[in-house]
């Protein structure tokens, strides 16, 4: 009589453990998307969130691609119960055949959502990268057992390869799928049941004039990337407007030591209450100054990728362009204090389903979380979504 050891060595008990973590991973990300709210890591304008609620965390921006990673993996997961000597050969090789082919989709999958992350998105989420790595693992054990034991299930091993080409081929679809649909140039969009706290637009930092016809507020963060892309884009829009609309900068900083909006602190915004004061102070010292600081805070400084100011540079970029004793004079003044708590306010009243994305519009009681690929994007996102009339 065959030991349980036997039917179960430890391979099996890794493929069923890999199954069952990428299965629960998958499923907290899609009751997620499912019910709103915050993941415990996931700190609203996170990483993890602007992954969360990009345009790329659906396909069409109906089916959530977590979804589709509940049911692989679930399949894996049972599968594995049939793998094993004591199930009848048939069933055996059907069960290896279906894993083999949820292998290379998981595996292509894995490698196409990384790349988005890593070149599209420009943020990583810990959860997703979590079951990529799991999945990848996941995939080369599975084709690796299934190649040591294909001469017991007489299964050749280019038979094999070629059911994870198959996968690899339906991991492409989803790929293509995603890509061929136009996805949504917005992540997130409500109207505010409250009133929003009023802004004094001729003491508020400005893009544009602050006598324009319509002035949409912009939530942002000094360390947030995506804030950094539609920083470029708000003068062309403006000059679309022919001077009809403006945008006023409100620093709504991703960190509780300033907004109390947020439920946990996240690494990357830590610097972000000071940056956020050093830019104010900047404004109430030297109006004239401002936008060319501005524009150095959100400018590129080397490489290819965007990387926000330090704290000592920020200052020192401040003294220099306004001067030490105006700066200093300038940072305490209560005034910036006042602005944050007001930006925060207006921050916290257009909360998405529990979690606070940025950047963020907002025009009278609606608001919207942009994903504009180009200026002419966010034209058609302040039209269509905030119904700013048009030029």
């Amino acid at each position: 009589m065959r030991t349980k050891g036997k039917y179960w060595p430890w391979w099996r008990w890794i493929l069923a453990g890999l199954s069952m973590l990428a299965l629960v991973l998958s499923a907290i990300v899609s009751w997620h998307f499912l019910v709103g709210g915050p993941i415990i890591g996931c700190g609203g304008g996170s990483p993890c969130d602007q992954v969360l609620n990009s345009r790329w965390s659906t396909i069409a921006g109906i089916l959530p691609v977590s979804g589709l990673a509940v049911g692989v993996y679930m399949a894996m997961l049972v599968a594995t119960l049939f793998v094993g000597p004591a199930t009848e050969t048939p069933v055996r090789r059907l069960a290896w055949s279906v894993m083999l082919i949820l292998a290379g989709s998981v595996a292509g999958s894995a490698i196409w959502f990384t790349i988005l992350q890593k070149w599209i998105i420009g943020d990583f989420c810990s959860y997703c990268m979590t079951m990529h790595i799991t999945g990848l693992l996941l995939a080369a054990l599975v084709i690796w057992r299934a190649i040591t034991d294909s001469a017991r299930l007489d299964i050749r091993p280019l038979s094999v390869m070629g059911r994870v080409l198959t996968g690899l081929v339906l991991a492409g679809f989803l790929a293509a799928s995603q890509a061929g649909f136009t996805p949504s140039s917005v992540s997130g969009i409500g109207e505010s049941e409250e009133n929003l706290p009023v802004i004094d637009y001729h003491s508020a930092p400005m893009v544009g004039f602050p006598d324009a016809p319509y002035v949409v507020t912009f939530l942002f963060d000094y360390q947030c990337s995506h804030c950094q892309r539609i920083h470029f884009m708000l003068d062309e829009v403006i000059s679309r407007y022919d001077g009809k609309l403006a945008f006023a900068l409100c620093p709504a900083p991703l960190n509780t030591q300033c907004n109390p909006y947020i439920p946990r602190d996240v690494d990357q915004f830590r610097n972000s209450c000071e940056l956020a004061k050093i830019s104010l102070a900047v404004w109430i010292a030297d109006r004239k100054v401002f936008p060319a600081f501005e524009s150095w805070m959100f400018t590129y400084e080397s490489g290819d990728r965007w990387h926000p100011r330090s704290l000592e540079a920020a200052r020192a970029e401040a003294v220099e362009l306004v001067g030490q004793a105006q700066f200093e004079a300038a940072i305490t003044d209560p005034w910036i204090g006042h602005y944050l708590e007001t930006s925060t306010q207006i921050y916290g009243q257009t909360i998405q389903g529990g979690m606070g994305g940025i950047p963020k519009l907002v025009f009278g009681p609606r608001w919207v979380i942009p994903v504009p690929d180009n200026a002419d994007d966010l034209v058609l996102i302040l039209q269509k979504s905030l119904t700013v009339p048009g030029p």
